[in-house]
């Protein structure tokens, strides 16, 4: 809306409209026109000029509304979904006959109703689970992923299907934050703007740049986050703005659209109080001024806000108990018998009704409340408020929406530029869309300049080492299989790097499938974008390459030659670019799309010609070389390289020669594609037909690669225009299939339980005597704790490049045993940051500052003491709830309880946080696993089962869930606090009587400054009476909580300089001596904990054990990642079978063999592409909360990483052998084929210990992806196989070739497959040549066959015209030249790869160990 603000009403306002028709409230008609509910939002006067300036203009409202009838939807999925594991997905007649079932449906909306006009708000109440985002997706049209919909929803008074192409004027803002990380909130904020600029401007702005701006800066400053705007976004892995100021731009881009019926799915999840407030303010006051329609669902509306609603909507369970005006709500429900007492959160109390724990009941209604949903839905269904609303429901209908409708259409129709389909829902011109996407992805790059660097510098390096390689290269016979080799490896090189679009494409997805449902762009412009980025930075990355890469092979000097195979390696780059940015958007999984992209790369290379050479293709896979790009770049670059050419024979392709075979009359060329009988040179034209290429078809083939260029860019175009955001599966539980039948068992039991016959006081006694009872078991095995923590004069510096900056500064304070304290402040103050510091956390900035337990300084074991649960639940996924608070309690409570004492600690935090429905369900992500609540309980659960001994600290424990599960886990806390011990928690929006919960509290201002620390009250008092004494009293009805942050950073705060107030308060003073002296106590006494010295509570070797436990169940339930290796193997064993089926025995064929070989190598990158993200995100979750609090070494974690792994590779390795070895027709006796078997094998680890190295280096994936073929590319090229020994440079030959695992991986398999192996030359391939005279063929030969020409064979000896001569006699003689001198050399070498296998696993310990910084200490 925010920039909307063309957005307009005719003079008669339909606010104006609305007030007029509120039956049920007088006390707003003040007789002076129209009084917004937001009247005193800053920015009003603002918006208000952008609304008169509309009138000016005469621009039509855009005024819809939304009026639903009969809505039921239904999603598919019960409530919990099986999760297969490695042996139960292979029990087909099972899950054949769980599929014939079909899915059950569940239904998660129940025949509601409502209706939204312009100008109104609604507030849709529920807890979560109960479908209110499911019904916000509804009425924002966004109908994808639900199993069905019935009823009847009508946007003014357009039908669902006709408001489809206004899909950026019915907008939804949901709970997920989706941006570009390295973009600037400013960048962010600037495309979002762009893209929605009327085409006819308002008449007071000049151009589209100035409106543009004004937009821009009017939204930053609406939500108060101007001084964002050079801060990068951010997200969990990149540094950015703070969560709550995250959560403001994704309103603020929401607003942007400038919609006429806006969606809020929880949009003041992470605010604070004032903000929350601010937040609800300006949507009241533009839904006031343009007539919008706002629905909105809030966990934890504070009084403040839901009074600024018009109606409300209560749902339970896709139930609708209440529907009416907001001032009729708390009356009902109180009419029905439900207690309601004063200063308590109206929101809660009308989401607490259904649930008995919660809902207090009034005297004399004790044996007539309506008990269950249903019931109350009953009672609303009689009620005079239904009637009432009821009688809107035909306002769709009405003479008054048909004409604002038309209306509506015309003023979209007047904003949308000229050059648009009459049916598009998007804004500005195709060109304009592309500009912005454009600079949008040079900021995306530029943002992320690490990675681009990188990516340069590896190339260069890539070319600097291939052109050493390969370098100068003879003109002659000898260089021909290397210059082809080099010629091939310019291609194969960009290919390669050319993979990491396949990673890039699923970062960038749920930010466009956003920006689709915004009507921002069509995903054209974003795909055109993308390209028009590629062009510059691939055209970089070729010409430093090819540079390097051209001159140093030494191929033909002339700039023609050079630039024909510079644009040529361009096309193909930018060819193959597009390929595998085609297959990401083509899928909708990464898994999906690396398997098909591993498996691409391998057939597009095979099939290039330089592999199998197109003559020696089997017939049925022939038609891949005819559709591979990279066929048609490399038969070109070599017609390129040798056309005109004449190339001599020398050495071994020349028979005889050496001393005294001198005369070309008695010599001939053998083993050279293209040769004719007799002749000792050949030219470039003869060489390229023995491979069927012409030099005739550079530029055909330069245009077909274009061709397909052209084709794999319509394919993304397609693809992404097709993307969906996923939606309507959400929220069902996974369990893991072993532990189905106790899932099934435990509802049993509770169904078993419930008599709804039982009366009221009998239910309420049992109730009551259950819990307390259950209670005095709980509180018996609580820890005590009695140690004091103090922080005194805490200042903590980072580093920006502005300079420093200061985020704590001198704060102190103390927590004691027994005591609940709130840490509070606006976002951004440092409240987090105070946490991290205290809790050890950070590993960068300065710290000054004095922190200690008991008055000393803190011990090794301190961070594994002291619990601390993040804002960010992470868990590992593949973990049911109970095994993860298993795992946590035997790694972290002390060595000395024995296991089964822990287990039953377990039991108990289950009983505490009610877990018992949930215990053996999977974590899971989010839509599928865990909702956001359940989480938070578990990263709680998590940490108390720890029996943490000092302190507890929770951040943002209440962020994102209802007001209910926020009260419980306060209350939680609070009950842990009566046990004795010490909690610290960071809070953002509590209501009154959470607060209340509270003992202390220490408030932040912006920069980590203290306004205030020190005890609470009862009812506040402390604190109102603090405040009340510098001017800024605390109104009776309102929230001390949220009066505070008012006051100390929000609208009261009276341009005072709060931290100043509270330096020079008898409070402060007070503080200083108190803290002084409680340190000076504790440190006379005792100390309240003893230290038992150990750095992790249980010994390596358990740590190990249990580790490795968690990650192999994990892996065992991962069936897509385990599938994707068995099926990665078994696809490219039988591909390379089939392509190189039954090899013979001529020369050529000795080439086939080295490169069948060859080909198992390349099984590789694509595993390792799989394997490095799934070991970059454990190793996320083992940084960002197991080895901070020192759960366990990153020793074990890594031997558990490894450990897991070996059983499939074993599996894999055996069927990539019985799929490949015998199609080829290798040796069948079993000492060869058990040997290459086990090399096999050895290489498995080989490579998986490669990745895991990789990965335990790099800072995330994608920079894994870029590193991966410098390191791969460097070992393939210096195996011996591209460059045959004797020809690799000496300044490599000596040391990388053998320090390289490729080279003897090669050296055994090629050893045991064709040490032994005849040789038949064919026809083509002898060398023929006629004796002198007088003289038989074996009589001329006697000399050189006893010396250079030893291994070769003379067919005719007897002969004296017509010699008939082979260059090899048996397989030993070609492996001669591969440096592989006697069979020996194949154990030699496979003892070797054993040894590589050790090497590679120790080097992930190395890495890793590396990569683990030190947490900081204060100084």
């Amino acid at each position: 809306m925010g920039s909307a603000l063309v957005h307009t009403l005719s003079q008669s306002s339909a606010f104006a409209e609305r007030v007029r028709s509120r039956n049920y409230d007088s006390d707003n008609e003040k007789g002076d026109g129209p009084i917004s509910l937001a009247e005193d939002w800053k920015m009003m006067p603002e918006v208000k000029a952008i609304k008169a300036q509309g009138d000016k203009d005469a621009v039509k409202g855009r005024r819809l509304g939304v009026t639903w009838q009969n809505l039921t939807v239904k999603g598919i999925g019960a409530d919990a979904a099986i999760n297969e594991n490695v042996i139960s997905q292979a029990n087909l007649p099972k899950i054949i006959n769980e599929m014939r079932r079909g899915a059950p449906l569940k239904t998660i909306l129940d025949n509601t109703h409502g209706c939204v006009k312009p100008g109104e708000m609604l507030l849709v109440l529920g807890r979560p689970g109960s479908g209110c985002t499911s019904l916000l997706k509804v009425l924002a049209n966004m109908r994808d992923g639900y199993a069905s919909i019935e009823g009847d929803v009508k946007f003014g008074s357009l039908d669902h299907k006709e408001a489809k192409q206004y899909r950026g004027q019915i907008v939804m803002n949901t709970e997920e934050e989706l941006f570009f990380p390295t973009l600037t909130v400013g960048q962010t904020m600037d495309f979002a703007t762009r893209m929605k600029i009327p085409y006819h401007l308002p008449s007071d702005k000049t151009n589209p740049k100035e409106f543009q701006r004004e937009t821009r800066d009017f939204l930053l400053k609406s939500m108060g986050i101007s001084h964002t705007h050079e801060t990068k976004v951010g997200n969990e892995f990149v540094r950015g703005v703070s969560g709550g100021e995250r959560k403001r731009v994704s309103i603020i881009e929401t607003l942007a659209t400038r919609g006429s019926v806006f969606c809020w799915d929880n949009s003041t999840r992470g605010l604070d109080a004032s903000t929350a407030l601010e937040y609800t303010k300006a949507i009241r006051a533009m839904t006031d001024i343009f007539g919008l329609a706002s629905i909105v669902t809030l966990y934890q509306a504070g009084n403040g806000i839901y009074n600024l609603f018009d109606k409300v909507l209560v749902l339970d369970e896709g139930q609708e108990l209440y529907y009416g005006p907001m001032k009729q709500a708390r009356p009902f429900m109180e009419s029905l018998g439900f207690f309601c007492p004063d200063g308590a959160n109206v929101a809660d109390y009308l989401t607490g009704v259904t649930v008995p724990t919660e809902r207090k009941i009034r005297e004399g209604f004790e044996d007539r409340y309506p008990r269950t949903v249903a019931d109350i839905r009953a009672a609303y269904d009689k009620s005079p408020i239904k009637a009432a609303m009821s009688a809107e429901y035909d306002y769709p209908n009405s003479a008054l929406a048909k004409e604002r409708t038309e209306d509506f259409r015309e003023s979209v129709q007047y904003e949308k530029d000229k050059s648009l389909p009459k049916k598009s829902p998007l804004t500005v011109s195709f060109y304009t869309q592309v500009k912005a996407a454009v600079t949008r992805q040079y900021q995306i790059i530029w943002g992320d300049k690490a990675t681009f660097i990188i990516k340069q510098f590896s190339t260069l390096a890539q070319a600097l080492i291939t052109g050493s390689l390969f370098y100068n290269a003879p003109s002659t016979s000898a260089g021909l299989f290397i210059k082809s080799g080099a010629l091939f490896f310019s291609l194969l090189f960009n290919s390669l790097l050319a993979m990491s679009e396949v990673t890039d494409s699923f970062s960038g997805r749920p930010v466009l499938a956003k920006h689709k449902s915004f009507a921002l762009y069509h995903p054209a412009a974003f795909c055109i974008a993308q390209i028009a980025a590629d062009i510059p930075v691939i055209l970089v990355q070729i010409s430093h390459f090819s540079i390097v890469m051209y001159f140093m092979v030494g191929l033909r000097v002339d700039a023609g030659a050079f630039f024909t195979y510079w644009v040529l390696i361009f096309a193909t780059t930018m060819c193959m670019t597009a390929f595998f940015r085609a297959i990401g958007a083509s899928f909708s999984t990464f898994d999906g799309a690396s398997k098909v992209s591993g498996f691409m790369i391998s057939c597009l290379i095979m099939y290039t010609g330089y592999m199998i050479q197109k003559p020696k293709m089997h017939p049925w896979f022939v038609w891949i070389y005819w559709i591979d790009p990279l066929a048609y770049g490399f038969s070109a670059i070599l017609a390129n390289e040798f056309k005109g050419a004449v190339i001599p024979c020398v050495g071994a392709n020349l028979i005889p020669n050496g001393p005294g075979y001198t005369d070309l009359a008695h010599q001939a060329c053998t083993g050279v594609g293209g040769a004719r009988p007799g002749a000792t040179s050949v030219t470039g034209e003869e060489y390229l037909a023995s491979l069927s290429y012409s030099a005739g078809n550079i530029w055909r083939n330069f245009g077909i690669v274009w061709a397909w260029w052209a084709l794999f860019v319509f394919v993304t175009i397609v693809a992404t225009s097709n993307w969906k955001s996923n939606g309507g599966k959400s929220g069902f539980l996974l369990v893991p299939r072993e532990n189905q039948k106790k899932v099934a068992r435990a509802t049993k039991d509770e169904e078993s339980q419930s008599h709804p016959a039982v009366a009221v006081s009998e239910k309420k006694g049992l109730e009551s005597s259950a819990s307390s009872s259950n209670e005095t078991k709980v509180d018996d095995q609580l820890v005590r704790n009695t140690s004091v923590f103090t922080w005194k004069n805490l200042t903590y510096t980072v580093k920006t490049p502005s300079g420093d900056r200061v985020l704590l500064d001198n704060v102190q304070g103390w927590v004691k045993p027994g005591m609940l304290g709130a840490l509070m402040g606006s976002s951004g103050a440092g409240k987090t940051t105070l946490l991290d510091v205290l809790a050890q956390r950070k590993t960068d900035g300065t710290i000054n500052g004095s922190i200690l337990v008991d008055g000393r300084p803190l011990s090794v074991s301190f961070q594994r003491s002291a619990g601390y649960c993040e804002q960010l639940d992470i868990h590992e996924p593949l973990s049911t709830v109970r095994e993860a608070l298993e795992f946590s309690a035997l790694l972290r409570q002390s060595r000395t309880i024995p296991r089964e004492q822990k287990l039953k600690y377990v039991d108990t935090i289950i009983d505490l946080l009610e877990m018992h429905d949930i215990e053996n369900t999977l974590i899971g992500t989010t839509g599928a696993g865990l909702s956001v609540e359940q989480r938070k309980r578990l990263t709680i659960g998590v940490e108390l089962v720890s029996k943490p001994s000092i302190l507890i600290f929770l951040d943002e424990p209440t962020s994102g869930l209802d007001g209910q599960a926020a009260y419980n886990i306060v209350r939680f806390l609070r009950k842990l606090a009566d046990v004795g011990q010490a909690v610290l928690v960071t809070i953002h929006q509590p209501s009154a009587q959470l607060f209340a919960q509270f003992d202390t509290l220490l408030l932040l201002a912006r920069g980590g400054k203290t306004v205030y620390f020190g005890d609470i009250g009862e009812d506040a008092r402390t604190i109102k009476e603090y405040f009340a004494r510098y001017d800024a009293p605390c109104p009776p009805e309102s929230n001390p909580a949220e009066h505070m942050i008012d006051v100390v950073s929000g609208v009261l705060s009276q341009g005072k300089d709060w931290h100043q107030v509270w330096l020079e308060s008898p409070e402060h003073k007070h503080t200083v001596e108190e803290l002084d002296r409680i340190i000076a106590d504790a440190a006379a006494k005792p100390p309240g904990t003893s230290d038992d010295g150990f750095e992790f509570a249980m010994p390596l070797w358990d740590q190990i054990k249990l580790v490795t436990h968690r990650m192999n169940v994990s892996i065992y339930r991962n069936t897509d990642y385990v599938n994707n290796k068995l099926a990665l193997h078994i696809s490219s064993a039988l591909f390379n079978g089939f392509s190189f089926w039954k090899i013979g025995h001529t020369i050529r064929d000795l080439q086939l063999r080295l490169f069948t070989v060859f080909n198992f190598i390349f099984v590789a990158p694509g595993v390792i592409a799989q394997l490095q993200p799934l070991f970059i995100e454990r190793r996320d979750i083992y940084e960002a909360r197991e080895k901070k609090s020192k759960m366990y070494s990153w020793i074990a974690f890594v031997t558990g990483l490894i450990i897991s792994e070996i059983p499939y590779l074993c599996v894999c390795a055996v069927l990539y052998f019985a799929c490949w070895y015998y199609t080829v027709g290798f040796p069948h006796n079993s000492n060869k084929s058990g040997a290459t078997f086990f090399v096999m094998l050895m290489y498995e680890f080989v490579y998986t210990s490669m990745g895991q190295f990789i990965a335990a280096y790099a800072p995330n994936a994608v920079f894994a992806t870029l590193a991966n073929p410098v390191v791969i590319g460097t070992l393939v090229s210096f195996c011996g196989v591209l460059v045959p020994y004797a020809q690799i440079n000496v300044f490599w030959r000596y040391w990388i070739y053998y320090l390289n695992p490729y080279n003897y991986l090669m050296g055994a398999l090629l050893t045991f497959t064709s040490f032994d192996a005849e040789i038949r030359c064919a026809e083509e391939e002898f060398a023929i040549f006629d004796p002198p005279a007088n003289s038989t063929c074996g009589e001329y030969l006697r000399d050189y066959q006893q010396g250079m020409g030893a291994r070769t064979n003379l067919i005719n000896p007897s002969a004296t015209s017509g010699c008939r001569v082979c260059e090899y006699r048996v397989g030993s003689d070609y492996l001669y030249t591969l440096n592989l001198k006697n069979y020996y050399y194949g154990w030699r070498d496979a003892a070797i790869v054993v040894i590589f296998v050790f090497s590679g696993y120790s080097l992930v310990y190395i890495l890793m160990k590396l990569r683990t910084k030190k947490s900081k200490a204060a100084e």
